[in-house]
Parts: structure tokens; sequence; C-alpha cells
């Protein structure tokens, strides 16, 4: 499979491969080295998504944190040219391996950083939202596969001016409007992260503190696009995420 997929590279000049699995740092490192061209994984290309689109300041913190996470464990391809200089058996460890451990250490600090700056944007989200819950009024959250319609929904619903897009995940910060229902009683509705089979682990981490608003939620209305040629497979998808996130 891999000389099959080595000659369709070269064949056609391509200078990365795209793989619709999460692969392993090792495999990773064994592809590309096999395969001469930059080989990107689902998840990398789901992060690099989330990072174009990250507005707010929670939004770019919990991207970043994301990516931090998700680039730790595989730093060692990139660093594993540079600890030959210096390694052999029984010598002192290579410049290589020496700045690994600092980009490791840096890494570290900067998840630390990240996780007590989007703890304390939660503690923030959280006041605003007990406000709500004092007020008496339900919530309801808008969910559903990315590029449902959910913004779209939103603004039909509420006349609120929520960014639509023809995109994955263009909605990353959760929007919150009040509507008044035919009968008179009012709720709020928020638009939500659209949601993607196989949600990278790292994202769901990540966005804990946003994806709060869906499981907290009085009603979750489960936006689906009716033309999607697998519409079936995202509500399954979807279904299999809110149980993920304790919104079964």
């Amino acid at each position: 499979k891999l000389e099959e997929l080595h000659e369709a590279i070269h064949r056609s000049r391509a200078d990365a491969v795209i793989f619709d699995q999460e692969l392993s740092p090792g495999q990773l490192r064994n592809l590309e080295e096999r395969l001469g061209a930059k080989v990107v994984d689902r998840t990398a290309v789901i992060l690099d998504i989330f990072a174009l689109h990250a507005r707010s300041r929670e939004g770019k913190a919990q991207v970043e944190l994301a990516q931090l996470n998700y680039l730790l464990p595989r730093l060692r391809g990139w660093g594993e040219a540079m600890s030959r200089m210096g390694g052999g058996i029984g010598t002192r460890r290579g410049p290589g391996e020496t700045k690994l451990e600092i980009d490791r250490q840096v890494i570290r600090r900067r998840i630390t950083s990240l996780r007590r700056q989007i703890d304390e944007l939660r503690r923030t989200r959280q006041v605003k939202r007990s406000r709500r819950e004092a007020s008496g009024i339900p919530q309801v959250a808008l969910a559903g596969y990315t590029n449902a319609g959910k913004s779209t929904m939103m603004n039909a619903l509420t006349e609120a001016d929520v960014l639509v897009a023809d995109q994955l995940f263009a909605t990353l910060d959760p929007t919150t409007r009040r509507l008044t229902l035919p009968g008179g009683r009012r709720v709020t509705v928020s638009d939500t992260v659209g949601f993607v089979s196989k949600l990278p682990h790292d994202l769901v981490e990540a966005f804990r503190s946003t994806l709060e608003e869906v499981t907290l939620a009085r009603m979750i209305l489960h936006v689906a696009d009716a033309s999607a040629t697998d519409v079936e497979h995202q509500v399954r998808s979807v279904r299999e995420v809110l149980h993920r996130i304790g919104a079964g």
C-alpha cells in the first residue's frame, strides 16, 4: 500500500499527504520517511481550521491549548536529526536532545498558563450563566454537525447577527440571544461549535468550557442538514459527541 501511495505522490508531484485518521507520532515519522512528503493527519487539519476561525480570547486560547497538547508528543520527530549530531554510546546528550527538552518545557509552561486563562474565562462564563438561570429563563442550545445550518437557524429565530458561512467550524464562540416564543414565554438560545465524526480528544478537552453550554441547557435543539448525502451518519456522530460530553 505504501509503494502504491509513493507512486501516486510522485506521479502527481504532491508535496503533502492527508490521512483521514489520527496518526501516532511514530506513524507520522515513519510515513514521512517512507513517502518523502509532508504527512498530515485528520486532527492536524481540524486544528488548523479551528485556528483560522478563532476570534475571541477564549476561542484562541482553547485552540492553542489543543494544538500544544497535540504537538507535545510529536516533537521527537523534529528533534531527532539534531540529537544524532552529538549523541553516541556513553557520550553526553546531543544538542538536539537538549533543545528538545527545552522545547518541551516551554510548551508545558504555556499549556499551564493557557489552562489558567481558560479557567478564568470559564468563571466569567459561569457568572453570566448563573445570572441567566436566576432570571428563571430556560436555555435552549443549538447543536449539530459542522456546517449543518445552526447559525442560520439562530439568525432566523432570534434575528441575531451571527456570522453565517458555508464552511466548516465557522462558529467557535457560543452566542446567546433571547427569544420570545409564540405563547409569550421567553427563552435564551445559544449557538454552539459544530461537531464532526471522530472529533479529536484534545479538542473536546480544550473546548470543555464552551461545550458546557450544551450540557447545562434545558433543551437541545439538534439541527441537521436534510440535503446532506450522509445526513444519518451526521446525526449519529452528533449524538455520539453529546454522549461524550455528558449531554446524552
